[in-house]
């Protein structure tokens, strides 16, 4: 009997200790506070390789291209956009004069395609020559469906034809 009540004290005692030992809550380790701002490291001032006025400057810094839905030749808000980009443009390049160059994706026959490449290019002008830009300035030519610039079969790369580039044909620099 003397073994058992041992036993049963030391079981007792375990028990105390390790509830004990659960009670206790982690101590919270202090942290260092936080490194202060490092100083702002000075600007660098980066020097691009574009010439202004160029057709880089033009394709690059303004947006050469713009894109239809399929079937249309309606400007949608960013190809409004990127054209008023390019009127300022050529606003500032004055002896700069441009082709807007009508394309389509390769559905659809080939008449059919020179003549909505002929109107989304035109579109372009019309919406250039409506911010000031002369009519004298802007040529247009359609390409129909003859200048892909995406060879596969499929939805995204057909959008990717459906466009107007607009290039320099004189007067720009040279880069």
């Amino acid at each position: 009997m003397m073994k058992f009540s041992t036993a049963i004290k030391f079981a007792a005692i375990l028990s105390v200790v390790a509830l004990a030992g659960c009670a206790e809550k982690p101590k919270a380790v202090p942290q260092a506070p936080p490194a202060p701002p490092a100083a702002a490291a000075p600007a660098q001032v980066k020097t691009s390789s574009i010439v202004p006025g160029s057709a880089e400057d033009l394709s690059v810094n303004v947006g050469d291209t713009v894109h239809f839905a399929y079937n249309s030749a309606a400007l949608d808000s960013t190809a409004k956009a990127t054209l008023q980009r390019q009127a300022a443009w050529l606003q500032k390049y004055p002896a700069v004069t441009v082709q807007v160059q009508g394309n389509c994706d390769p559905r659809g026959t080939r008449e059919y395609n020179l003549a909505l490449g002929a109107r989304r290019a035109s579109a372009a002008k019309e919406f250039l020559v409506s911010l000031g830009v002369s009519p004298a300035r802007i040529d247009t030519i359609s390409y129909g469906k003859e200048r892909p610039v995406c060879a596969e079969s499929n939805a995204s790369c057909w959008a990717k034809d459906r466009r107007d580039v607009t290039v320099i044909t004189h007067g720009g620099a040279t880069s």
